[in-house]
């Protein structure tokens, strides 16, 4: 599954941070950190972000 484009709850588009997140994340960032950098209050925004599974790597379908 890929990342949403806007928040399923509150509708705020939020997919164009996934790189930027993935970015300070992979730096050994606090996630927390990281979210509030990028604008993320609610929780509902934040959610998806701390519990999105990249699966696509899984199937093999994604190379990166």
């Amino acid at each position: 599954m890929l990342i949403p484009v806007r928040c399923i709850t509150c509708g705020k588009p939020i997919g164009h941070l996934w790189k930027k997140y993935l970015e300070e994340i992979g730096k050994g960032r606090d996630p927390k950190e990281v979210l509030d950098e990028l604008g993320l209050e609610k929780y509902c925004c934040r959610t998806i972000f701390l519990t999105h599974r990249d699966v696509l790597k899984k199937t093999g379908r994604l190379k990166t």
